[in-house]
């Protein structure tokens, strides 16, 4: 039997399973707040592309997904208004440890962080990485994806 890290506990994959699915629902419908209530109170979240540059500093998408993951959501689905999502594929084991392949699309409206506004849509897979406790709540969130490829579809160049 392999190893329960620490601070992990043990759930289902089923349970943990009907928990991501709900996350990736309420993505769909656009409704941050029933994402961020499938999540525990102190739920980590780290989106590893996410990096935009300021003048002064670095932001990064790293932190707490009340905090930093709830405003990357909503500042997303406010320059992708039609922002969806498409799970292909989802493995999870007897630990709440999730794995999903999911393609996320959208068409910008808006500005979003340093990507200018070009009006252009977008088809991009990521992959992300859940914990789900034994309470059935997401307490951790790993997003990867291909920033390239995202900035190419969105008509920004890395000089911009």
């Amino acid at each position: 039997m392999p190893e329960i890290p620490r601070g992990r506990t043990i759930v289902t994959g089923e349970r943990a399973s009907r928990a991501v699915h709900y996350f990736f629902d309420a993505y769909r419908r656009h409704d941050v707040e029933a994402m961020v209530d499938v999540c525990a109170d102190n739920a980590n979240f780290r989106y590893v592309p996410a990096e935009v540059m300021r003048k002064q500093r670095v932001v990064r998408g790293d932190g707490k997904v009340r905090g930093i993951g709830k405003t990357w959501w909503s500042s997303l689905i406010d320059a992708f208004p039609d922002l969806t999502n498409d799970v292909n594929w989802m493995g999870t084991d007897e630990n709440g440890n999730v794995a999903v392949e999911v393609t996320i699309a959208g068409t910008q409206v808006k500005a979003f962080g340093t990507i200018a506004n070009s009006g252009k849509h977008y088809d991009l897979a990521h992959l992300f990485l859940f914990h789900v406790n034994r309470d059935g709540l997401i307490d951790d969130i790993v997003a990867y994806w291909d920033t390239a490829d995202w900035y190419r579809q969105l008509g920004r160049l890395e000089c911009d």
